[in-house]
């Protein structure tokens, strides 16, 4: 059972890997998961603004944000902030989450945007 990431723009590269379903399942099970991901999905955010917007602490922001990057189901940017420090910016790549149980079978399939 894996996650297979599918790109809704045929010209872009699909960067995510493969993830077992048992793992998304895992990730999304968590509510924290879910908060942190609904707030990158809503816009893409810092940091300490996914924890204020998820209402989680600074460290478990970080660490769902982690979990879900190496999932591939987010992507960060760097950039240069108005007072010339480097800020990472989340967003989510994760547009579309299905699952489907086939015959006993439990499949998901992640629709990417890049």
């Amino acid at each position: 059972m894996a996650v297979r990431p599918q790109s809704r723009n045929e010209h872009s590269e699909e960067t995510a890997a493969e993830v077992p379903t048992e793992k998304l399942l895992d990730l999304f099970g968590d509510e924290y998961t879910r908060r942190v991901f609904e707030a990158v999905s809503e816009q893409p955010r810092g940091g300490r603004a996914v924890a204020e917007a998820a209402d989680v602490s600074r460290p478990t922001a970080y660490r769902r944000l982690n979990e879900l990057q190496d999932a591939g189901l987010i992507t960060s940017e760097c950039y240069v902030a108005p007072d010339g420090h480097h800020r990472e910016q989340f967003t989510a790549s994760a547009q579309h989450i299905s699952v489907s149980l086939d015959g006993g079978e439990v499949e998901a399939t992640v629709s990417l945007s890049w």
